[in-house]
């Protein structure tokens, strides 16, 4: 991205639009930082509050004309450096929150949460340690893995080393899903405890990989596979204890 401002007369005049399903079919939409088309999957978009706050849509169904951003922090905290909501609307983006990107992000967790509860209640979803173990060698197999934030070390090798005597090589195409502590995954799951869990092919499975993927890309961070066996941060004395102590199973 350029570190220069844009002067206000070279935003496009169609910069703002009605949103997904308000306009033309498969019509692809502008970023206000990159000025490059894109399909909407890959953008936010932003209305405005009727007191003229600037609010992430992130399902794009707000009413009123909406302006897009590339679907990263950087993108939108670039878009807020720069004004660039403020000359989209024309003055009347009277509260644009600094915090915007924090807020989205927020929302993007909600979004991972409420598909984890989904593809729950789907019966996609298997947990605790043992569980997820023997689903991992099951002939079916797993769509993907599930570890809390705050899951221990020594719980993720091991799961990686069953993923790894499952898969082999293909090991690279089971997602590992480790972006929600362990408080998050209870209040999903509707449990306490829950340290691991993998994910059956099912539809629920598939819209929350697709919640996933939004928020890591959001991030700037690049979707984990399953051969990963240690906590984000290798921290280890801050760790949870394998839920196969925790649950009993």
């Amino acid at each position: 991205m350029q570190d220069t401002d844009t002067p206000a007369d070279d935003l496009p005049p169609g910069i703002l639009d009605a949103g997904v399903g308000r306009g033309r079919a498969h019509a692809e939409r502008t970023c206000l930082v990159t000025r490059t088309a894109q399909n909407p999957s890959g953008l936010i978009r932003f209305a405005l509050s009727p007191d003229g706050a600037v609010v992430p849509d992130l399902k794009a169904r707000l009413p009123g004309r909406g302006a897009w951003v590339t679907a990263t922090r950087a993108a939108v905290t670039e878009a807020v450096r720069k004004r660039l909501f403020q000359r989209a609307f024309k003055g009347r983006a009277t509260v644009v929150p600094a915090d915007l990107a924090d807020v989205i992000e927020a929302g993007l967790r909600q979004d991972l949460r409420q598909a984890l509860s989904l593809a729950n209640k789907a019966a996609c979803v298997v947990t605790g340690f043992t569980k997820v173990e023997s689903a991992v060698a099951s002939p079916a197999g797993i769509a993907a893995l599930v570890h809390a934030s705050d899951a221990s070390p020594d719980g993720r090798r091991k799961l990686a080393q069953a993923l790894r005597r499952r898969y082999g090589d293909a090991i690279s195409g089971i997602p590992v899903v480790d972006d929600l502590s362990s408080e998050e995954l209870d209040m999903a799951l509707g449990r306490d405890h829950v340290i691991h869990a993998a994910l059956v092919a099912g539809a629920g499975t598939t819209g929350l990989l697709a919640r996933w993927r939004r928020l890591r890309t959001f991030r700037g961070a690049e979707a984990a596979t399953g051969d990963v066996g240690l906590a984000p941060h290798g921290d280890a004395d801050t760790a949870l204890p394998d839920d196969v102590q925790a649950d009993g199973t």
